[in-house]
C-alpha cells in the first residue's frame, strides 16, 4: 500500500493514518531505522510476547541439553565475561 507523506523543517515524518490502524502503531511507538543508500526502512520494535520468548527459550534449553552445557559452564563463563570486562 504505497503512499506518499513530507518531512517537516524537523525531520519529522507522518505515518499515514491508514498504516498506523493497520500495524496497530500508537504514540510512543519505536522504531529501528536502517538505511541502505537512498531506501530507509523503518522497522517498528515490538515486546515479544510471552509465548514467543518461552518458545525461544525452550529451544535453547533443549539445545544446551544436547550438546551438554550446564548451569556450571555458564556461570564460568559469566564470570569469565565479567572478569575480562574489568579489564578492559
Amino acid at each position: 500500500m504505497p503512499m506518499i507523506t513530507a518531512m517537516s523543517t524537523k525531520g519529522q515524518i507522518v505515518l499515514p493514518k491508514k498504516i498506523r490502524t493497520a500495524l496497530n502503531l500508537g504514540a510512543g511507538t519505536q522504531f529501528v531505522v536502517f538505511s541502505d543508500n537512498d531506501n530507509i526502512l523503518l522497522k517498528p520494535i515490538k515486546e515479544p510476547k510471552l509465548a514467543e520468548f518461552e518458545a525461544v527459550l525452550s529451544n535453547y534449553q533443549k539445545w544446551a541439553k544436547e550438546v551438554g552445557v550446564t548451569e556450571s559452564d555458564i556461570d564460568e563463563a559469566v564470570r569469565a565475561a565479567r572478569k575480562n570486562r574489568r579489564k578492559a
